[in-house]
């Protein structure tokens, strides 16, 4: 997707993007890289006895930051850029629990771009859907910058 063909979609759903399964593995390899060990992502067993979904889940912020895998996805920008870089968000809710082996996908909504000296700046109205759940993983405004 261009810059220009962005410009005439603010205010609208732009993608969604394919289905991606979030693994015991990548939920192992998160906690690795991130000291996050806690039972309820790892102990598979002792998720089934004691954990209120009857499954381990993936961590809250490894869902986050799939963001990235998802939305080139969902919105494959066909322009380069010197960089893009995150900017942060206004808002995020962790709204329901991501199930190990579960399948998420994201839906963008552009919902402003905005012109800066040497980027533009994107405001995303993202949601992170569950397969086969009606309630979403994810629900946030993340902000983005492509540097020209």
């Amino acid at each position: 997707m261009t810059l220009a063909e962005l410009r005439d979609r603010v205010g609208t759903e732009v993608g969604v993007s394919d289905w991606l399964t979030v693994s015991q593995e990548t939920i192992r390899q998160f906690a690795d890289a991130t000291g996050d060990h806690q039972w309820i992502h790892l102990d598979v067993e002792r998720a089934k006895a004691e954990s209120p979904f009857g499954t381990t889940i993936a961590h809250g912020f490894l869902t986050m930051s799939l963001l990235v895998q998802l939305m080139a996805d969902a919105v494959p920008m066909e322009e380069p850029c010197k960089l893009s870089v995150n900017y942060g968000f206004n808002r995020l809710r962790f709204v329901s629990p991501v199930p190990a082996g579960s399948r998420i996908r994201v839906r963008a909504v552009l919902t402003s771009l905005k012109d800066l000296d040497a980027a533009v700046e994107f405001t995303w109205g993202i949601t992170v859907e569950i397969e086969g759940r009606e309630k979403p993983a994810v629900v946030a405004e993340w902000l983005s910058r492509r540097y020209l």
